[in-house]
């Protein structure tokens, strides 16, 4: 029983799913309207729902090129404790229309439309179309996340408030130099399977810029929801969490290598856990007064 939930959450990437799932929290948290505690824990399980059949799609489409890396040669497909067959991609897609009419009933179609679009962004644009044919794969695949957000914010408010909007602008930042830290910790996989992320493709200068520059930009935005009423704690936690994160792209930019590529790495899941945290305690603290 055990051994089968590992290979479940595995296959789903439950998470990375989890983490969506909380973004399109915090979209819903950020947009200004009235929602239940049932009704937003239902639109989240749809998401992770989406999420989950989207990285599954993942790891079916890539079994063979997994197996060619160390970090994904033990994904269930890859290692053939799954065997293919129609029968993987029919059930995907069962769940990713499960998880949109579920999306759809407690957040409205303009809400299940973003999340058919995160799923669709990871599990085609990007899983199946860019991964491999272009080095700027990661910047459009990023999409995904913030589509998430903007799911959240529609099933508020289809009128698409500001904060969520910027949130998730943020989200599209921050994605690339997430991964392409990631990338540069973990080059000689990348280059093995043949996959053109940037910093296996471009000089030094040229990716550790990438990563400043993103992680700059993303810094300063994330503080813009402050204008539009976001409240101190937001500010302490998105202040916190962009400066670390922009002071460890600053050291990556100095000295590119595997141990400041894995700090900056870590940096940007501390950014993402205090942004959200951020959204949810200012959220807390409206509620209380």
């Amino acid at each position: 029983m055990l051994a089968a939930a590992r290979v479940t959450s595995t296959l789903l990437k439950l998470p990375i799913g989890f983490a969506i799932a909380l973004s399109a929290l915090a979209g819903m948290v950020a947009a200004e309207g009235a929602f239940s505690p049932v009704r937003a824990l239902i639109f989240a399980l749809a998401v992770l729902g989406a999420s989950g059949a989207a990285g599954a799609f993942n790891h079916y489409y890539e079994r063979a090129d997994d197996r060619l890396m160390r970090r994904t040669r033990g994904r269930p497909f890859a290692r053939g404790l799954l065997k293919p067959g129609a029968i993987w991609p029919l059930s995907f897609l069962g769940l990713l229309a499960g998880s949109l009419f579920m999306a759809a009933a407690v957040g409205g179609s303009l809400a299940a439309f973003f999340v058919f679009l995160g799923a669709f962004t990871y599990g085609v644009v990007y899983t199946v179309w860019l991964k491999r044919r272009s080095v700027w794969n990661i910047v459009i695949g990023g999409a995904a996340g913030s589509f998430a957000i903007l799911a959240g914010a529609a099933a508020v408010d289809p009128a698409m408030q500001p904060v969520p909007v910027i949130l998730a602008v943020v989200m599209f930042l921050w994605t690339p130099p997430h991964f392409w830290s990631l990338a540069a910790a973990k080059g000689d996989d990348y280059r093995q399977a043949g996959v053109p992320m940037l910093p296996i493709v471009v000089p030094e200068h040229a990716w550790t810029k990438a990563i400043l520059a993103h992680t700059a930009v993303l810094a300063v935005l994330a503080m813009v929801p402050l204008a539009y009423g976001m409240g101190p704690v937001y500010g302490i936690c998105a202040g916190l969490g962009g400066g670390l994160f922009l002071w460890r792209s600053i050291q990556l930019y100095r000295e590119p290598n595997r141990k400041r590529a894995m700090a900056n790495f870590g940096a940007s899941l501390i950014q993402f856990c205090l942004l959200t945290t951020g959204v949810f305690l200012d959220a807390a603290v409206r509620w209380a007064l």
